[in-house]
């Protein structure tokens, strides 16, 4: 009988945890999107110059790392802002050259498209509860697939192979947002700031795809 309470008392305190670490994510999504979305705002409307590639690549993967670095402390609460700060300031660039043309609606279409991505890949998990942790060999896969065609489109320059690497970005991001949900909520992931990380990043490439693809088809 002992045993019976203790494995229930020992169910239920890993299901609160579970919750609590959902909770805090999606809070936590909230607020960096919140940043990223005024710095980008004020990226566009001052008109800042792109920080290159260069810069951009260093940014991100020096923010990411020392995010991942200190998720454990309270100063990776500040390094998942910075770097979600950084990357909403490199849209910047990006959202003022299409308002520049009139193309607001790219903007909003990919918004849109965004949210809805998010959505319909979250509600799938919580809804079913469903364990996706064998989309990681996948996921490996594609990311090296990706990497190869990034390579190759900076010398080639090929419309049509842009256009193939964005829809493989959504792709790879959906499945992205499925594992780490699914991951969360079996209790595989439980800090919320590598949590939120994974989340943002997986909806910033889904938002600069959608505008890739979106800006693509209005040019041609």
């Amino acid at each position: 009988m002992d045993r019976i309470v203790a494995s229930s008392s020992s169910r239920a305190g890993s299901l609160l945890s579970t919750h609590r670490v959902l909770r805090n994510t999606y809070f936590m999504l909230a607020l960096t999107l919140g940043v990223s979305a005024i710095t980008a705002t004020a990226s566009t409307m001052l008109r800042l110059p792109s920080p290159g590639m260069l810069i951009t690549l260093v940014g991100f993967y020096g923010l990411m790392f020392l995010t991942y670095r200190t998720a454990d402390r309270p100063v990776g609460i500040l390094a998942a802002f910075a770097l979600t700060g950084f990357m909403g300031y490199t849209l910047g660039p990006m959202l003022s050259s299409l308002l520049s043309v009139g193309a607001g609606d790219i903007i909003m279409l990919a918004l849109g498209g965004t949210a809805l991505v998010f959505f319909c890949c979250s509600a799938y998990v919580l809804t079913t509860r469903k364990d996706m942790s064998f989309l990681s060999g996948m996921m490996m896969a594609g990311f090296v697939v990706l990497l190869v065609a990034v390579i190759a489109n900076l010398f080639l320059q090929i419309p049509a192979l842009s256009l193939a690497i964005s829809c493989l970005f959504i792709l790879f991001s959906a499945g992205a947002i499925l594992w780490e949900t699914s991951n969360i909520i079996h209790g595989g992931e439980t800090n919320y700031i590598r949590a939120t990380v994974s989340l943002y990043v997986s909806l910033y490439n889904v938002f600069v795809s959608l505008l890739s693809i979106l800006g693509l088809s209005r040019s041609n």
